[in-house]
Parts: structure tokens; C-alpha cells; sequence
């Protein structure tokens, strides 16, 4: 039995005593995150531009699907007015992805109707979009059963069914009518509105193709809506991509379970704190390097010694960085190699290692 076949569908159960202290703690990490951005000197329209790239391609590549992130950014850029100084040809599947990831997070208070879903899968899949899976956009599946399967053609494992053709419009219309009144309802938690979101409508798998980038959509939504700002700083689908196969484990043990969703709650919440923190880090890390700079005469340094520098302060060489390495990423001899790490050591940019001959490493100085 599905969980869209319990008699108590669509009322979902949880447990708070679990639930509510997972809340709190992402909540607070939220408003950290909220709190540094704002605090942070930065052109909020490349924050959101990067952001919204990350999501898109990140969410395709959950699905599989490598799309080419410059033909991305071109299209998000044209559409939030910057100009690039180089460019990149767009597709008319990039602009459709730029145009409803940028509908979703700047029109917060649109109410979400089936006309508005059907649009967004209209521009997933646009006219011609491939001739392999020809995919018709803009409309509901249809009278065959959706099933997730897997496995060899003759002894297929079904890792899950969604409800029938005949009850989807009703189906959809309860998810919409629910999405719609919660948004206005002060009692309920917002990030938890978000997670529920997310297993419903991918639940519900109305589309022949692209239910989970809509059900990722449908969140960054519900997500951008609990903020009550468009202007997003962290891109959740970097999340679940990296945790994919423990997302599809934890979908398929919830639809094949009762209406108790505690568990799903707890891998989406921890998923978005982990989130959080990967966005705190960056934003420390760009911290650092400001005031890094901020610190060195750079007039003193080589192109290949600030090339290094770099690579070090997005975060390569975590463990430091040896003569070895320097000559290869530099482009320079070893004997320039020694030099120049000796006088980043000198000019205190580096910090050498006590380590002697080969084990010796050169560090960042701690902030």
C-alpha cells in the first residue's frame, strides 16, 4: 500500500519531540545565514544570479541531466538586466529554466495555480527539447501508470506507483488549495510547509517528465517564501545532489509507509541545515580572503604567486601546500618553486610547516 492509499492521505503525522528541535536549530542557522549576508558588502543581483545557477544545474544533475551552466548564467543574466563580458549562446531550454526558477523566487506572492505548474513544465521541456524522450510540455500525464521502476525488462522492481489518472486532478487541486491557504497561516512553521511540499507534489508525480525539478521548484518556493525575500543566498539542490541516493532511499521508504513522515522530515531539515552551513562556510571563507588582501602588498608578488594565493583562499590545498604542488599549479620550475614559496613565507603570506625535506608544507596564517 502507497501512502496516497492511506485512508488518512493526505494528513500528515509527525513526531515534534523530534521534529521541533531539528526546527529550532535550522531556524537559528537560517537567520545566522540571513544575518552575515545582509551584514556583507556584495551586488545582491550576482549573489542571486550564482545562487540561481547552482540551483538549476544542480537539480538537473540530480535527474542525470548535464546542462552547460555557461548557456545558464547567459540566460539568468539576460533576464535580471546584468550584462557579461563574454557572453555565452543560449538555448531556448536555458531561458526557459532561467524564466521560471527566477518566477519562482521574485513572485512570492502569486498564487500558485495548475495554469502556473503546467507553464513552468511548458518551459522545461520546450518544442523539439529532445528526440530521444520526447517529452510534451505544458500538460498532465496520462491514462498510463506512473510508475519509478528499475531492474532488468523481465523482473523489474517497482520502487513506486502514483495515484491514478482518474483522481489527479482532484489530487492536485487539494495540494494547490493546501499550498495557497498555509502560506497565509501564521501557526504553521514555514520551513516545515516546505519539506510537506516537497513529498506531496513529487508524490502526486503528475508529469510524464521533470516531477522532481518541479518538486524542487515548488520548494525553492515555499523555501524563498519563508524567508519573505526573493533574493536567495544558499541552493538546496547542491544539497540533495550530494546526498541523491540517500534522497531517493528516504522517498521511497515514506511513500511505501503510513502517514507518519517523521523520518522524511528529519534527512529534508538536516539536509537544509547542512546546506546552511556550506553557505556560512563560503561566506567566511570570502571573509578571510577580503581581509587577507586587505593585509598584503601585491605589488610584491609574482602573477604565479598570486595565482597560488587564490587557489589557496577558495580553498584548494586544505592541508597546505608543498614545493611540488606550487611547481605544477604555478607553471614554474622547482628551484622557482623554493623561491617563491620562501619569499611568500619572508612577506608573511605563508606560514611554513616545522616539517623538514619533503614534508614540508606552507599554510594560510590563521585568521
Amino acid at each position: 500500500m502507497w501512502i496516497w492509499q492511506q485512508q488518512d492521505w493526505p494528513s500528515f503525522t509527525w513526531d515534534n519531540a523530534v521534529i521541533e528541535p531539528l526546527l529550532r536549530s535550522v531556524r537559528l542557522n537560517q537567520g545566522i545565514l540571513l544575518g552575515k549576508m545582509s551584514s556583507q558588502s556584495r551586488d545582491e543581483t550576482q549573489t542571486m544570479l550564482d545562487t540561481l545557477l547552482a540551483n538549476i544545474v544542480h537539480s538537473s544533475a540530480i535527474e542525470g541531466e548535464t546542462l552547460n551552466a555557461f548557456s545558464v548564467r547567459s540566460s539568468l543574466a539576460n533576464r535580471l538586466g546584468l550584462s557579461e563580458d563574454k557572453p555565452f549562446p543560449t538555448t531556448e531550454q536555458t531561458d526557459g529554466l532561467a524564466e521560471f526558477m527566477l518566477d519562482a523566487v521574485e513572485n512570492l506572492d502569486t498564487p500558485l495555480t495548475l495554469t502556473r505548474i503546467l507553464h513552468w513544465h511548458d518551459r522545461l521541456f520546450p518544442e523539439g527539447y529532445t528526440l530521444l524522450n520526447p517529452v510534451t510540455g505544458g500538460r498532465l500525464r496520462g491514462d498510463a501508470p506512473m510508475q519509478v521502476v528499475s531492474g532488468r525488462i523481465d523482473r523489474p522492481i517497482v520502487h513506486f506507483e502514483a495515484p491514478s489518472r482518474a483522481v489527479l486532478e482532484d489530487e492536485l487541486t487539494q495540494f494547490i488549495a493546501w499550498f495557497n491557504a498555509t502560506k497565509l497561516d501564521a501557526a504553521f512553521d514555514p520551513l516545515l510547509r516546505a519539506a510537506i511540499t516537497h513529498l506531496w507534489f513529487v508524490t502526486l508525480h503528475p508529469l510524464d517528465d521533470g516531477n522532481g525539478r518541479i518538486t524542487r521548484l515548488l520548494t525553492d518556493l515555499a523555501l524563498a517564501q519563508a524567508e519573505k525575500q526573493s533574493v536567495r543566498f544558499y541552493a538546496m539542490s547542491v544539497g540533495i545532489l550530494e546526498n541523491r541516493k540517500s534522497y531517493y532511499d528516504i522517498l521511497e521508504r515514506t511513500q511505501k509507509g503510513g502517514m507518519d513522515v517523521t523520518a522524511w522530515l528529519e534527512w529534508f531539515f538536516n539536509t537544509l541545515e547542512d546546506t546552511f552551513f556550506d553557505a556560512l562556510k563560503g561566506i567566511d571563507q570570502t571573509v578571510y580572503k577580503s581581509n587577507y588582501w586587505r593585509q598584503i602588498d601585491q605589488t610584491k608578488l609574482t602573477t604565479e604567486q598570486v595565482k597560488v594565493l587564490n587557489r589557496m583562499l577558495d580553498g584548494d590545498f586544505e592541508d597546505g601546500i608543498n614545493t611540488s604542488q606550487y611547481h605544477k599549479v604555478a607553471k614554474v620550475s622547482k628551484p622557482t618553486a623554493t623561491r617563491h614559496l620562501a619569499a611568500l613565507v619572508e612577506l608573511q603570506c605563508l606560514v611554513k610547516s616545522d616539517a623538514g625535506g619533503r614534508s614540508t608544507r606552507y599554510h594560510l596564517p590563521k585568521s
